[in-house]
């Protein structure tokens, strides 16, 4: 059995999808809670055995019969997202407070843990995006960010002082990921589904103008990862045999190669089979001072660990998720 937090996620729901039709498993347990009208879409077309409020995760684990089906792995994608939340007090108890129960309850109980840390831990990328283990000069722009490179270092110190740890346990710096089950997340959902909203309402995308002189406007860069793959990396890790699985430790999920948010943009557009229209705007106050204006993952450490499949292409992603998914009736995967 495999728990899944954030389970009505875009990545929590994708890796469950990833479960069901890639390694025909069914044994899954989600874990979320839906505060959108119909965030629960990303749900209905699992193959799963529970559904659970996240407050009821810790009382039902607590209740289960040692008899009970065997937890292969927790998958902790659970969290609070949004790079603008400015109550810490939210960050602290859902971000860390969860987590580190969590841990705590896998170290227990001898089962791995698989958690979402993020590419915002790295701030402005002035020391690099390399998923090294040395952590303590980064500076995170936002509380979001904060949060999950506090738990980072929480972790590698329980594991650096002998405390106990989980069996296996892997937190990964997800970069800008998109792709279907994103569409409860509003401001914070993808420049692919901005585009796409905004194209078919008004014809054209409205970008954020460049604050920085040494970036033309559209050329902020990120590194852009579709969801699918995403899950399939997490899937690779759970589904390793023990001696085969890689250290435990922090590791990267982007693509390795950045991308202007322009081309993200004119992607979409065409997948919609419109040629490229776009303007640009000012960058919101409470953003500016606190934006990645680049991000590449370095995809070394992922690959030493043996994960060998290719990354989508960024038109070929963005094209897939256009056509396959937001120019349907039903978009939801």
């Amino acid at each position: 059995m495999i728990i899944i937090t954030g389970g009505a996620g875009m990545i929590g729901s994708m890796v469950a999808w990833h479960f069901n039709a890639h390694s025909q498993r069914d044994d899954l347990v989600l874990v979320d809670r839906i505060l959108e009208a119909d965030q629960w879409q990303n749900y209905c077309r699992r193959d799963i055995v529970e559904y659970l409020d996240k407050d009821e995760l810790f009382p039902w684990l607590a209740a289960r019969s040692p008899k009970g089906p065997r937890v292969d792995a927790v998958i902790h994608m659970g969290a609070i997202s949004a790079t603008t939340e400015r109550d810490f007090s939210l960050l602290l108890e859902t971000n860390i407070r969860y987590s580190q129960r969590l841990w705590e309850w896998c170290a227990t109980n001898e089962v791995p843990y698989l958690y979402a840390s993020s590419a915002a831990t790295y701030g402005g990328g002035e020391l690099g995006y390399a998923d090294s283990h040395d952590i303590a000069a980064l500076r995170p722009l936002n509380g979001y960010g904060f949060s999950k490179q506090y738990f980072d270092r929480w972790a590698l110190r329980q594991a650096r002082e002998g405390k106990p740890t989980p069996p296996f346990w892997y937190g990964f710096k997800f970069f800008n990921v998109y792709g279907p089950n994103e569409y409860h997340k509003g401001r914070m959902a993808s420049v692919v589904l901005h585009t796409f909203n905004q194209t078919r309402a008004s014809g054209g995308m409205k970008l954020f103008r460049s604050h920085r002189p040494d970036y033309a406007d559209g050329m902020q860069m990120r590194d852009f990862v579709y969801v699918k793959d995403a899950a399939a990396v997490l899937a690779h890790f759970v589904e390793q045999n023990v001696e085969h699985r890689p250290p435990s430790g922090l590791y990267n999920i982007g693509t390795g190669k950045a991308r202007a948010f322009l081309d993200l943009a004119r992607a979409t557009q065409a997948g919609m089979g419109l040629a490229p229209i776009v303007e640009f705007i000012d960058m919101p106050a409470d953003l500016q001072g606190k934006y990645q204006y680049f991000t590449q993952a370095d995809m070394a450490k992922l690959r030493a660990a043996g994960y060998d499949k290719p990354f989508t292409e960024l038109e070929d992603g963005v094209r897939d998720y256009v056509q396959g998914y937001l120019m349907r009736d039903d978009p939801y995967c």
